[in-house]
């Protein structure tokens, strides 16, 4: 038991951000990693031109680097937004232009986990509305996975540092996760459980992993305070990792935390645990 029996990945949003993007996978490997995630890279476009579609997934494949989760198109990120799923008019349209960009491109590259970002509530619009349409389209995202075989992840943030997003705590990503499956009959949405952000809202995180480990489909984590890697706060993230796996969890866990030398900040995980088995 402990890290070295576990599937990391490296999350190429938030590390090795120094980097130029297509250079980031081989950094990854070059670390040991042989899986990563991203947040969707383009971050002003849903639907990048085919060209740079194809460079990442050359450097994917060139590193030797699975990528195990990727992001819908989801506003600024990093920055003020937090997803397009729920958000009237523009944002809502350019999430439903990206989905099937997306879903293609997670199908190109093996990629079997698709991740959702609800979006922050809007002022002046009535959040029933705001749900009814998160609704809608998180359905046609779900379909759109499906086609392509992966998962739809719904993701809960954490109020401090996400005040205007409404998923804050374990419930209410779960409560989303149920409602889409039921809408469409298919099973495969499922619950981003990040462990890190759950912290932050000070939910009881080994409760949370015994009730919902089986509605989890990924797992991302981080040391608290200050999102820092494991070992850097106060979470004893090895013992709920080990939770998680005896729960039943055999997914990815995302390594979503931030270091200001990504290639040092691996040192609590030994180099020959760091390929994903």
């Amino acid at each position: 038991m402990g890290y070295t029996d576990q599937r990391f990945d490296v999350n190429l949003s938030i590390l090795f951000t120094e980097l130029p993007l297509l250079e980031r996978p081989a950094a990854a490997a070059a670390a040991g990693f042989t899986a990563v995630e991203l947040w969707w890279p383009w971050i002003e476009t849903p639907t990048p031109a085919q060209a740079e579609l194809d460079a990442l997934k050359k450097a994917l494949e060139d590193a030797g680097t699975q990528l195990v989760g990727l992001n819908f198109y989801a506003g600024r990120l990093p920055g003020p937004d937090r997803g397009a799923v729920s958000v009237p008019g523009e944002e809502s349209d350019r999430f439903n232009a990206n989905i099937n960009v997306a879903a293609d491109f997670a199908a190109s590259v093996g990629c079997k986990a698709l991740n959702a970002l609800y979006g922050n509530r809007v002022e002046g619009v009535d959040p029933a509305v705001q749900d009814e349409l998160a609704l809608e389209n998180l359905v046609v995202a779900a379909r759109a996975a499906d086609r392509v075989g992966t998962i739809l992840l719904i993701e809960t943030l954490n109020k401090p540092e996400s005040p205007l997003y409404p998923l804050v705590s374990a419930p209410a990503g779960i409560e989303v996760v149920d409602k889409v499956n039921e809408a469409t009959g298919l099973g495969n949405a499922k619950f981003l459980l990040d462990l890190y952000h759950l912290a932050m809202n000070d939910e009881d995180l080994s409760e949370v992993i015994e009730k919902y480990a089986a509605k989890t489909g990924h797992v991302q984590i981080a040391d608290k305070p200050g999102r820092g890697a494991p070992g850097t706060g106060e979470l004893p993230l090895e013992e709920l990792l080990d939770q998680l796996e005896k729960a039943g969890y055999r997914g990815y866990v995302g390594l979503e935390y931030k270091a200001a030398d990504a290639a040092a900040s691996f040192a609590w995980l030994p180099a020959e645990a760091r390929a994903a088995q």
